[in-house]
């Protein structure tokens, strides 16, 4: 008879209980602000507040705004350029998620 042990581990992502602003969210991600409001204006960033001075952004924005920033220099594309290559690796990675777990069902 074989024995199963069974642990389960709870947890929480620090980065996702960040909340920057967009001072602090500019330099994070070395991007100037001007840019960074650019993207919330497209729906790049969705920031929590009413105005550029009381928005805040969570870690999940930080990770955007680096892969927005790199799509901007590296590849040169616009705004909305960059909205729509974040949607699409977006959907890649839910799809690749999805193929995961049909495979291990």
């Amino acid at each position: 008879m074989t024995q199963t042990n069974i642990t389960w581990i709870e947890g929480s992502v620090v980065e996702n209980e960040v909340h920057m602003t967009i001072v602090e969210l500019s330099h994070a991600s070395r991007t100037p602000q001007e840019l960074i409001m650019s993207w919330v204006t497209e729906g790049v960033l969705s920031p929590t507040g009413a105005s550029p001075e009381d928005w805040r952004f969570g870690g999940d924005s930080l990770r955007r705004a680096k892969t927005a920033a790199h799509l901007t220099h590296d590849l040169e594309l616009n705004v909305s350029g960059v909205a729509l290559a974040l949607d699409l690796l977006e959907e890649i990675t839910q799809l690749r998620a999805l193929l995961k777990r049909q495979n291990l069902a």
